[in-house]
C-alpha cells in the first residue's frame, strides 16, 4: 500500500514510515572548506532506493562523519528510522543540519504562455515555526521559469522573484536560513548567450525583491542554475559555460551572499562536474564560494550501480563517493578529470520542463 500523503498531524507523530523518494531531497557533504549535495529525483530507481534501502547514505560512514546539510521534505523529520531513533536524531548526531523544502508545486499563472508561480505561502509562516522546533535549519524553495521566444515575461519574473522574497523573509522571522533558488528550465533551442541574458534579468529582479523584503542577505543561500545553451542547442566548453555563468553572477549577486550552490539542470554528472571545477578556476573576482546542490547529477551512477540488489549496497556506496569526492575537487577548482565513471556518469539527465 502507498504511505499516507503528508500532513500536519502525520508531522506529530513518531510512528515508523516508509521513506518515499520524494522525501529526500538534498544531501549535503563537505571536504573543507566548501559544501556539495546529493538529492533525489522521483524515478522508479530512486523509489527503490529509498524504499527499500534508505540508510544506504547515513551507513557510508567517510561520507556521513563529514556530512553538513541534510535537506528533506517536512515528513520526514519526524518519522522514526529504522533502528528505531528519529532520522532527525541520526542526522544530528553525525553533525548534519536538517532542512525542509516548504513549497507545494507550481501553477499556471494566469496570464502568460504556459509559465509557471510556485505554490506554498499561505500558512508558511506557522509551518516553518513548527519545522524549527522540529530539528530544521533551512528550507529550500523552487521557483521555475522558461526560456522562449517572448519568455519569460515581466509578470513571470516579478511573480516568481516577489515570491522568493516573501518566502526568504518568512524564514529568516522564523530561524530558518533560506534556499533561494530560481531555476530557469534548459528546455529549448536557445544559445548560450539568450541564457545569459534571461539569468541577469532574473536574478536581478530577485535581488530587488529580497532587497524591498529586507531579507538579510547574508543569511541567504542562491541555487541558480549555470548558464548553457538549451538542450536542442549545440554543447560548448566548460570554460565557455563558466566564464558566462560567473560574468552572469557578477552583475547581479551582492557580494554579502556568503555562498553560491548550483543546480544540475539535467546535466550529465561529469558535465556538471567539469563545469563547476572550470568556474572555480576561473581567474577573476568571485566573493562567493562556488559549490553545489546537485540531485540527478550526483545519484544515476549510484542508483545504476545498486540497481535494487542488496549485494550491490557496497559498490553503489563506493560509486557515491566517487562523484562526492569529485564534485568536492569541482568547488576547490582542483578536479582533474580522473574519477572513475560508473554506468551512468556520462548520461544527460534532461527531462524536459522536470518537475520534482
Amino acid at each position: 500500500m502507498s504511505p499516507p500523503e503528508p500532513s500536519e498531524s502525520v508531522l506529530q507523530a513518531s510512528t515508523s514510515r516508509t521513506l518515499r523518494p520524494t522525501d529526500v531531497l538534498s544531501v549535503s557533504f563537505s571536504s573543507p572548506p566548501l559544501v556539495l549535495s546529493l538529492a533525489s529525483a522521483v524515478s522508479s530507481s530512486s523509489r527503490k532506493l529509498f524504499t527499500k534501502r534508505a540508510p544506504m547514505v547515513c551507513e557510508t560512514n567517510s561520507l556521513l562523519s563529514s556530512c553538513l546539510m541534510c535537506l528533506w521534505r517536512f515528513l520526514i523529520v519526524m518519522l522514526l528510522y529504522y533502528t528505531g531513533k528519529l532520522f532527525v536524531d541520526i542526522l544530528k548526531e553525525g553533525g548534519v543540519l536538517p532542512g525542509i523544502k516548504v513549497d507545494k508545486g507550481t501553477v499556471e499563472l494566469a496570464g502568460t504562455n504556459g509559465e509557471t508561480t510556485t505554490q506554498g505561502l499561505d500558512g508558511l509562516g506557522e509551518r516553518c515555526k513548527k519545522y524549527y522546533e522540529a530539528g530544521a535549519r533551512f528550507a529550500k524553495w523552487r521557483a521555475v521559469l522558461k526560456i522562449g521566444e517572448n519568455e519569460p515575461s515581466e509578470l513571470s519574473i516579478h511573480e516568481n522573484a516577489y515570491g522568493l522574497a516573501r518566502y526568504a523573509v518568512i524564514c529568516q522571522e522564523n530561524g530558518l536560513v533560506p534556499i533561494v533558488e530560481p531555476e530557469i528550465l534548459v528546455d529549448g533551442s536557445h544559445d548560450i548567450h539568450k541564457c545569459a541574458a534571461v539569468t541577469e534579468r532574473v536574478l536581478a529582479a530577485c535581488y530587488k525583491a529580497l532587497s524591498d523584503h529586507h531579507v538579510l542577505l547574508e543569511g541567504t543561500l542562491l541555487k541558480p542554475n549555470m548558464v548553457t545553451p538549451g538542450s536542442d542547442s549545440a554543447k560548448v566548453a566548460p570554460e565557455v559555460i563558466a566564464e558566462h555563468t560567473v560574468r552572469a553572477l557578477q552583475r547581479t549577486v551582492p557580494a554579502a551572499v556568503p555562498a553560491i550552490v548550483f543546480l544540475s539542470g539535467g546535466q550529465s554528472e561529469e558535465e556538471a562536474t567539469k563545469n563547476l571545477n572550470a568556474m572555480n578556476q576561473l581567474k577573476t573576482k568571485k566573493p562567493w564560494s562556488l559549490s553545489f546542490s546537485f540531485g540527478r547529477a550526483l545519484q544515476q551512477s549510484t542508483l545504476k550501480t545498486w540497481a535494487g540488489k542488496e549485494e550491490n549496497v557496497k559498490a553503489a556506496q563506493e560509486a557515491l563517493y566517487v562523484r562526492c569526492k569529485a564534485n568536492s575537487e569541482a568547488t576547490l577548482g582542483t578536479y582533474k578529470g580522473d574519477a572513475k565513471l560508473g554506468d551512468g556518469a556520462a548520461e544527460s539527465l534532461h527531462v524536459k520542463d522536470y518537475k520534482y
